[in-house]
């Protein structure tokens, strides 16, 4: 019945992505890196390679069909927004590193690209060097003031003392900010409007149903996060491994996810390549694993499958009664 699923999600993702209508796409979030490149287009590689005693490794066991792209590219970011809005998804929230990152020059063009599939966009603000909650704080009223954005993630929000988030949070209006944590009681003391968990190794989906339920009763939004499965060996000194069970992984953290009545379900990731937790089409690449017998599908239609797979779950979302978002 799954794989049944699945050959109409294909179907429901034409290249032109105007599907978006049919899908719980209000209530569907993931999470984008806008931080690769390569030579041909930006004069140096970045993320796509790492280095293993001197020697430049691939990062990444899966190979894009798109191969190696750069980010900077207008034509690919307007393609990947195209992919994200028709496979059900209403939100990209964007790895963003800082005013002074790469992923900062890159976020004008991600919201304009994002804007014209009909896409909201919000913001992950990472653990750049030198971020306290005050210098958090004041980049959400900086975005907010230049781009709108009114979603915010706040990743390693434990990291610092929930007082301190409190008060940093406090005077900002007209924004929602998740905290990146699985405690709620921290994440209602530290003042943020609701929380994720990004990680789908620790958080496998068993304890959304007590999350969510915990979260509604604070008075706080929960957002818990699915994903394919986790690789990072290449890139990490991580060796724990989620296998992706040919979609199986999927299926079931998105199950589990559904059945804790979430206001939003974030997905990891679109394209952390790095860590395996794409579901951006891969293709089939000599000693490199692919999403080939996903839902038992090969070719083009394996490489799409994870699209497929998530039209069909925003779709199921959107049949679902919502909590408190708004």
């Amino acid at each position: 019945m799954v794989a049944a699923a699945v050959v109409l999600g294909c179907a429901l993702l034409p290249s032109s992505g105007i599907a978006r209508q049919q899908s719980g796409a209000e209530r569907v979030a993931i999470f984008y890196y806008p931080w690769y490149a390569n030579p041909a287009k930006d004069g140096r590689w970045a993320h796509w390679y790492v280095d293993h005693d001197g020697t430049p490794v691939l990062s990444t066991r899966y190979f894009p069909s798109r191969g190696l792209y750069s980010s900077s590219s207008a034509k690919i970011v307007s393609a990947q927004m195209r992919e994200i809005a028709a496979a059900g998804v209403g939100t990209v929230v964007v790895s963003w590193w800082g005013f002074d990152s790469p992923e900062n020059d890159r976020l004008g063009p991600v919201v304009e690209a994002a804007m014209q599939e009909g896409l909201s966009v919000a913001i992950h603000i990472e653990p750049y060097r030198g971020r306290t909650p005050a210098s958090a704080a004041e980049d959400i009223e900086q975005l907010h003031g230049t781009y709108g954005v009114t979603d915010f993630y706040v990743y390693d929000a434990d990291s610092d003392p929930a007082s301190d988030w409190a008060a940093a949070l406090a005077p900002l209006d007209d924004v929602r900010v998740f905290g990146h944590t699985p405690f709620v009681g921290r994440a209602k003391a530290s003042g943020f409007d609701g929380l994720y968990t990004y990680d789908v190794v620790t958080w496998n989906g068993t304890s959304f149903r007590r999350l969510c339920t915990q979260a509604h009763a604070a008075g706080l939004l929960c957002a818990p996060s699915v994903g394919p499965g986790y690789d990072a060996r290449l890139a990490t000194s991580m060796d724990a491994v989620r296998p992706r069970n040919d979609g199986l992984t999927y299926d079931r953290m998105w199950k589990t996810a559904l059945r804790a009545s979430p206001d939003l379900v974030t997905i990891t990731s679109y394209n952390e390549w790095q860590e395996g937790t794409q579901i951006e089409p891969a293709r089939v690449a000599t000693g490199k694993p692919s999403y080939e017998g996903a839902w038992g599908m090969h070719g083009v239609a394996a490489q799409r499958s994870y699209l497929a797979a998530t039209a069909h779950w925003a779709e199921r979302l959107r049949g679902l009664p919502s909590t408190t978002a708004n």
